[in-house]
């Protein structure tokens, strides 16, 4: 790795650290990962076990007195279900990684573990910390973007790469969420690695074809779409054969959909489920997509590419007009986002994965300015003020994103307070935590043993109708 990529690591980190609490979004792969690294994969840690909360001694059957899983994602299933197949690999890698941090004391709550925050922040039975989690995402991505920067280096030149590596770096979006548990932060490790071969132009197009089928399959079901363009020009190319792709098509395809079947029918206890198919017929077939809003043909040229580059989406442009090695590699990334313009519900996520070609357009042009054109001070410095203006953006969308979690910074100081007072540690707030971003790493308490606080949550409620519990709610003692 060059220093570029340590510094988009660097910030990958910070963004993790900087803005460590989460939203709905990320909300299923953050919550199937905590369930595995906490209870495993075992059957018997799918089944629902007897909720019976007490005051003292005495037992209350009341609302509270019910069955629930372990696993959140049977109790918040969702619109639609969502693979585990990234969670349990993010899970496992955490688990043999943070296992020596843990042993060294380290890590010491779940939610050092979520982030991999190595601090005494809580001091609590079970001192595991699940800060790992996200950090692993994050060098999972930086790992991919730097195959990218090494082949763009390794075909168009040192130059190239580098500026490719700083525009990446002075951007907001993809820094910011390439920690976060979005399916889409998990497609676009295949993707980009997938995009690298592609870039060094070799002959077999088996590996990136087969990374980005995986990547559909299993993830993000609208890269169907970019695969079917990509097997379509690479046809035309005459880069590969006609019975070649269709081997490859078949077996990458039918491999990726037995692990995504068998993985998530059973976390689903389902039989046979197909996450991404599920989220097609949803949002496409039915056409629900909609409900979520409906944005204009043009919004990811006007809106969403803008966003998501900044400042460099001029230059974008220009490299694509003055080199045709750049329109050979961009002209199935741009028929994929014209193609994903003509659905009504539009989102940055969808078309986050031609974010590195449109780098690579810009980062070239910023070459070609600097020494094709006259008043070469003059453009340098111009260039130079672009990528100074991208980072000032930068800065300030994460000092407005770092602010936009006030229910995660609202529990961690309800969770310190009732340390502070001698009490247990805070599990949730229900009716709020809904509108909170209120997630398991949150709790500050151990897999097993967790108290909860009912409070009064309108003022219309009659102090009758709450209860203030400060007994541990034991899930092991009833499991009929």
């Amino acid at each position: 790795m060059a220093a570029v990529d340590f510094v988009l690591l660097f910030l990958s980190w910070a963004h993790v650290l900087i803005s460590p609490y989460t939203k709905v979004e990320e909300s299923f792969n953050l919550h199937a990962t905590h369930d595995v690294f906490f209870y495993g994969v075992a059957k018997a840690s799918l089944k629902k076990v007897r909720l019976l909360s007490t005051i003292g001694q005495t037992p209350l059957r009341t609302a509270t007195d019910i069955h629930i899983s372990k696993y959140d994602h049977f109790v918040f299933p969702g619109v639609v279900p969502r693979t585990f197949v990234g969670s349990v690999l993010l899970a496992w890698t955490t688990k043999v990684l943070s296992a020596p941090l843990i042993w060294l004391g380290l890590l010491n709550s779940k939610f050092d573990i979520q982030i991999m925050r190595m601090d005494s922040f809580y001091l609590l039975r079970y001192p595991y910390n699940l800060s790992t989690v996200r950090l692993i995402l994050a060098s999972a991505n930086t790992f991919a973007f730097s195959r990218v920067r090494r082949a763009i280096s390794h075909r168009f030149g040192y130059a190239t790469g580098t500026m490719f590596g700083l525009i990446t770096c002075t951007q907001f979006h993809l820094p910011f969420w390439m920690g976060r548990t979005l399916p889409n932060m998990f497609a676009l490790v295949p993707c980009n690695i997938a995009f690298a071969r592609l870039i060094s132009n070799q002959a077999d197009v088996t590996v990136p074809v087969s990374l980005l089928v995986l990547a559909a399959v299993v993830f993000r079901a609208e890269l169907a779409v970019y695969v079917g363009i990509l097997s379509l020009y690479l046809l035309l190319r005459t880069r590969t054969s006609l019975t070649k792709l269709v081997a490859v098509g078949l077996i990458s395809g039918f491999t990726s959909l037995a692990i995504t079947v068998s993985v998530d029918s059973y976390f689903w206890q389902k039989w046979p489920l197909w996450p991404e198919w599920q989220g097609i017929y949803f949002n496409v077939v039915e056409g629900k997509s909609s409900e979520w809003g409906v944005s204009p043909v043009y919004a990811y040229w006007a809106l969403h590419l803008p966003k998501l580059l900044l400042g460099t989406f001029p230059f974008s442009l220009v490299g694509f007009t003055v080199d045709p090695r750049i329109r050979a590699v961009a002209i199935p990334p741009i028929i994929f986002v014209c193609i994903l313009s003509l659905l009504g519900h539009k989102e940055w996520r969808f078309v986050v994965y031609v974010v590195p070609v449109f780098n690579l357009a810009a980062a070239n042009a910023f070459v070609w300015c600097s020494q094709r054109l006259p008043w070469t001070r003059v453009v340098r410095f111009a260039l130079l003020t672009t990528l100074v203006a991208n980072a000032a953006v930068a800065g300030l969308l994460t000092m407005i994103s770092n602010a936009n979690y006030p229910g995660g910074d609202a529990l961690t100081q309800a969770n310190k307070m009732s340390r502070a007072n001698g009490m247990h540690p805070l599990l949730s707030f229900p009716f709020i935590e809904i509108f909170v971003s209120y997630y398991a790493y949150l709790q500050s308490c151990g897999p097993n043993r967790c108290i909860t606080f009912l409070t009064r949550t309108f003022s219309s409620v009659s102090s009758r109708q709450y209860a203030f519990y400060r007994e541990p709610v034991d899930l092991r003692q009833d499991r009929r």
